[in-house]
């Protein structure tokens, strides 16, 4: 039987059960890894917060920022203009300011307008700079068919052009232009300076003469006599000659009708002969008429090269 202790309480035969010691706040690093980044990683992880979260409220935060700056609207645009100026300065003082502009393809006389267009100064921010705008300006010069545009780092810009090919000189209602090869006048090209151009009158000139001016052109020798090719009613063709000769083309298969005066010169040497006119427009009979001869005296050639004269009743055909 158990003792009793007078006066106090039941002993019991069982030991107490110990109490579990208390746990230390104090972390080792072993328990922690590393005390670096990696730590401050698990830290975010043990409230939560992922990398990829973090991540994201960072990009929250510039948006919110950068919608408090369009807010506040001129401000805003002082700001970013303020920003720009800082970054293409410190760009300049790292060497990548401008130096140099090359301009690939332009001739002489354009290249004056092209680089007035352009606006660009020594020192500019290279990195900076808007392609697409210096390209549009470069493209708005008449001479410039297109352009493209780039950067060669640390400090040169590339233009590189596409001409617009000059074709004739263009006369009509009082007004002398430049033409390319589509009919479009180039503002800037000044007539005086192209004598080597072929001269083109009337009214739809320029639109037609991109057809026949190559005809003409493989012919050296007639090209060299013309004075001026005039568009008649706008729907064919008169070679006017320095000598005053007047050549009537038809108004359609041109390169027939001269390859019937290119066999004529060979056998008789017609354009020699002084003409007043020569009259392709009829594919089975050439008429010609002499200078001194009477309105109704006319030459007839065959294009065989058989040449007659004969007096014909009826008037020449008009040139028109």
């Amino acid at each position: 039987m158990p003792a009793v202790v007078r006066g106090g309480r039941r002993q019991s035969s069982k030991p107490a059960p110990k109490k579990p010691a208390k746990q230390s706040s104090r972390r080792t690093k072993s328990q922690d890894g590393d005390w670096g980044e990696a730590g401050k990683l698990n830290a975010l992880n043990r409230i939560g917060l992922s990398s990829m979260v973090t991540g994201g409220l960072a990009l929250a935060t510039l948006v919110l920022v950068g919608g408090v700056i369009l807010f506040t609207g001129g401000r805003a645009e002082a700001f970013g203009s303020a920003v720009d100026g800082f970054v293409g300065d410190r760009m300049v003082d790292m060497g990548f300011g401008l130096e140099k502009v090359h301009v690939e393809g332009a001739s002489p006389v354009a290249l004056a307008a092209i680089k007035a267009k352009l606006k660009l100064y020594r020192g500019q921010p290279l990195t900076s700079l808007d392609l697409n705008d210096v390209r549009h300006r470069v493209e708005s010069v008449g001479w410039v068919r297109d352009a493209k545009v780039l950067r060669l780092l640390p400090d040169t810009l590339v233009i590189a052009v596409n001409e617009r090919e000059r074709l004739a000189v263009w006369q009509h209602n009082g007004r002398t232009v430049v033409i390319d090869t589509t009919g479009q006048p180039i503002p800037e090209a000044d007539p005086t300076r192209f004598s080597d151009l072929p001269l083109v009158v009337g009214e739809g000139a320029n639109d037609n003469a991109g057809e026949v001016l190559p005809l003409l052109r493989q012919r050296p020798l007639l090209m060299d006599r013309m004075l001026a090719l005039v568009r008649v009613d706008d729907r064919r063709w008169d070679l006017r000659l320095k000598d005053g000769s007047l050549i009537n083309l038809p108004a359609s298969k041109e390169d027939s009708a001269l390859i019937q005066l290119d066999q004529l010169e060979q056998k008789s040497q017609l354009l020699e002969r002084g003409y007043a006119r020569i009259d392709l427009r009829d594919p089975e009979m050439i008429t010609v008429r002499r200078r001194d001869a009477a309105a109704t005296d006319t030459t007839t050639t065959t294009p065989q090269g058989a040449a007659a004269e004969t007096k014909d009743p009826s008037p020449a055909a008009p040139a028109n």
